[in-house]
């Protein structure tokens, strides 16, 4: 499927997502947000797909919101401001949640300039590649804004609370290397190797059951808001839901007659 906004392929298990408007550098429209949506909604679905991986067209990854919605949004009488502006905001939350709470493994491959949402969203994905060309900046606070898109919820959970005050307090611009060095990228490559890169580290990480790959995601999303006993609990039951699973049923028959 290839739309004007968003383009989609899915090869060897891998669903690749992207975002295509390079003249704007990838700034998310609204009409774009609900194709997104309907799209990540189809691939949670999909059976067929193990993995994901969202990346952007042309020079930049995501440059965040669309300015000149900002600036419609701002043209709404007094008293719809507010009730407008949660409207939408569900909207970008449903969106970034469905790539956050994906079933599968997710990969930001992430090519130029990550700023605002679009650094939030490759926030949202579990792995973050980066070019080298790629940087990243919370800068919402240049617009009289804060993270709206998971970075108060994902930044310090990957860099910890001070730096995360730093980046989002600053709107300071972060280079691959240092993306890297303080953990909001985990791999760097070159560029012209990005999306092979993160093509074969999708197919690795969705080999495995995607019984498992789901529960254990879902638990490990939770696990710095729940206690021990609370992630042991709902390991139990998810542990309980494998054993009977088809995956788990083949790998030890496969076992078994192997021995």
């Amino acid at each position: 499927m290839n739309t004007s906004m968003i383009e989609f392929a899915v090869e060897s298990g891998i669903a690749l997502i992207t975002l295509n408007r390079p003249e704007k550098r990838n700034a998310i429209t609204d009409d774009m947000r609900s194709e997104l949506i309907t799209l990540l909604e189809n691939v949670a679905r999909d059976a067929a797909v193990r993995s994901v991986v969202l990346t952007g067209n042309g020079k930049g990854f995501c440059a965040g919101g669309d300015v000149s919605g900002m600036a419609q949004r701002m043209q709404a009488p007094a008293g719809e401001v507010a009730f407008n502006g949660w409207s939408r905001q569900q909207r970008v939350h449903h969106s970034v949640n469905l790539l956050y709470s994906m079933p599968k493994p997710t990969i930001a491959a992430v090519n130029g300039a990550a700023a605002g949402l679009g650094a939030d969203m490759a926030l949202a994905c579990d792995f973050i590649i980066a070019s080298e060309e790629a940087s990243f900046a919370w800068s919402y606070i240049r617009r009289g804004l804060i993270p709206d898109g998971g970075g108060l919820y994902f930044l310090p959970r990957r860099v910890g609370l001070p730096r995360a005050k730093d980046l989002i307090f600053s709107g300071r611009r972060v280079e691959a290397k240092e993306a890297l060095e303080i953990g909001i990228a985990d791999r760097v490559c070159a560029p012209q190797r990005l999306i092979e890169e993160a093509r074969a580290w999708a197919l690795e990480l969705g080999q495995g059951s995607a019984t498992a790959l789901a529960l254990g995601k879902a638990i490990l999303n939770q696990s710095y808001e729940l206690s021990a006993h609370q992630v042991f609990a709902q390991g139990s039951q998810a542990q309980a839901v494998c054993y009977t699973s088809r995956e788990h049923r083949e790998a030890v028959h496969a076992f078994l007659n192997k021995q």
